[in-house]
């Protein structure tokens, strides 16, 4: 798997867990607002980190880490992902996966062999705006659709999460998002931040009140709704 970046602990990444955060290159999107920059557009510039060595240091810690986040880009576009979450899961670490859900057919597989344990998605946008949210004019929201009604089947623990950025998301997108996810276990509003690994810089992000403000209105349809970032 290509393997571009990581960071050996971490006690955010995964909730109730310590886990390690491998990164993975390339993605299917281009969020304007992502800020992975390198990674997404240019990541045959980024250093490889050969599995061997991955799997060495992930031996080595077991006991002190207890899981492992897979994040990037966008891990499912890589071929031998089920083969290196196999080997993950053989050391006995729990496995989270960070994804945008643009392939809900790897999301359904790994879910159905076992091989993940918890799913963070993110939903980028409302259903009509989601392209512009993805960077994508050739925007397929059935396939969003067929990743977030598969976790919402609850057949391994999840969340769902967004970016809120001031240009791109209004109340009434974000009213549209929690519709959307009605019935959920868990959705939250992480504060965008600019910096210069921005794919198109110049956002701007909510205030804490403004978030909050947000928050309440999503409550409306989702129960559990917290912010993150501020």
């Amino acid at each position: 798997m290509r393997i571009n970046g990581l960071n050996k602990t971490t006690l955010l990444d995964y909730p109730g867990h310590v886990a390690a955060v491998l990164f993975t290159g390339g993605c299917n999107f281009k969020c304007p607002f992502c800020h992975n920059r390198d990674l997404v557009l240019e990541p045959d510039s980024q250093p490889l980190i050969l599995e061997e060595e991955v799997f060495h240091f992930l031996k080595k810690r077991k006991g002190i880490i207890t899981g492992v986040c897979i994040t990037g880009g966008e891990p499912t576009l890589q071929p031998d992902l089920q083969e290196f979450l196999t080997k993950v899961k053989e050391i006995g670490l729990k496995v989270k996966l960070d994804t945008n859900g643009y392939r809900p057919e790897i999301v359904k597989e790994i879910i159905s062999e076992g091989l993940v344990d918890y799913v963070a998605m993110d939903i980028k946008s409302c259903r009509t705006e989601y392209g512009t949210a993805a960077g994508r004019a050739d925007m397929d929201v059935s396939k969003i659709e067929e990743s977030l009604s598969c976790l919402l089947e609850g057949k391994v623990e999840y969340e769902f999460r967004t970016t809120v950025v001031k240009e791109l998301h209004t109340e009434e997108t974000m009213k549209e998002i929690g519709k959307w996810i009605y019935g959920c276990r868990a959705y939250y509003l992480q504060s965008y931040e600019e910096n210069e690994n921005v794919i198109c810089r110049g956002f701007h992000a909510y205030t804490k009140e403004e978030l909050e403000n947000l928050k309440r209105m999503v409550e409306s349809y989702v129960k559990h709704v917290e912010i993150r970032g501020v």
